[in-house]
């Protein structure tokens, strides 16, 4: 009737109140990338370029309790954002100019975890070498696999194996990048130590001088990828503060900085944070 003013509803005032509640969060969230982007670009400005670590290593932990934290994502998801995430990585370093860079995404022990959790990852895996080739063309960066690839399926190193000869014929490089895949750093000690002998026999050394001929130099000669400096930093994800084998003798004087997130989670942030904070340390090589 003329002159009457209708009461809305409870569905009209309940679709009101999400359209602002809605209209509020992704306010907040403008607000929170303008700021994320603010204080990433303030940290990367504070960086000393000359003391960047030439060679960073990285702990890719915590895929499986990302997935958990979530609740309703899969561990396969949270792989796929995972290997995604270390794309994100190589880009980042790269616009830093750091040198060199080692993913560890395999151990050997992660081959004794249930099929169940193993055979997605493992797929994923597959997806990003196969994505590398592609990345190193756009990015420029050379590509090594280490670790005991005998161990893995036939089709996943025979995919590693093509892409590093695919990443190789593209030629210039700007950073190297080296997957540590299937490894684990005892067992990269014990390969070295296998081939400096094999080579000293057949550079005539007579057995019972075999002992005397090997050193460290020797050793790091045989290491999967001794093209590479030393490790200068070790990032390690998700809060676990130990090694856990990681490049044992390359990370000999490394800096360690452990942080918080799970892998998955892992902004450029929490490495620009890495740099800053090394960049701060005083290194004394084991003095």
């Amino acid at each position: 009737m003329a002159g009457q003013h209708s009461t809305p509803s409870a569905a009209q005032r309940g679709y009101h109140q999400t359209e602002s509640s809605d209209r509020t969060m992704k306010s907040s969230m403008a607000l929170q990338r303008i700021l994320y982007r603010f204080y990433e670009h303030r940290l990367a400005s504070s960086l000393s370029t000359d003391r960047l670590p030439r060679h960073v290593g990285v702990i890719l932990d915590g895929h499986r309790r990302f997935a958990r934290a979530a609740g309703d994502c899969e561990y396969r998801t949270s792989y796929e954002i995972g290997m995604a995430k270390l794309e994100d990585l190589l880009r980042w370093c790269a616009d830093l100019d750091i040198p060199a860079v080692t993913a560890w995404v395999l151990s050997t022990e992660n081959l004794q975890r249930p099929a169940a959790e193993l055979d997605p990852y493992l797929e994923v895996l597959g997806g990003l070498l196969a994505r590398l080739p592609a990345l190193a063309e756009r990015v420029g960066f050379s590509l090594s696999i280490s670790g005991s690839l005998d161990l893995l399926p036939p089709w996943l190193a025979r995919t590693a194996k093509e892409a590093v000869d695919r990443v190789a014929a593209l030629g210039g490089q700007r950073m190297n990048v080296n997957i540590a895949l299937c490894y684990g750093g005892r067992q990269e000690v014990v390969d070295a130590c296998r081939s400096l002998v094999t080579d000293l026999q057949a550079d005539g050394v007579a057995p019972e001088d075999l002992a005397d001929s090997i050193d460290a130099e020797g050793l790091a000669r045989n290491l999967y990828a001794s093209d590479l400096p030393d490790i200068d930093l070790v990032i390690r994800t998700s809060g676990e503060a130990r090694l856990s084998g990681f490049l044992l003798w390359q990370s000999a004087y490394a800096e360690f900085i452990f942080v918080d997130p799970f892998w998955p989670a892992f902004r450029k942030i929490d490495l620009l944070r890495a740099l800053r904070d090394y960049s701060r340390r005083e290194r004394r090589f084991g003095a």
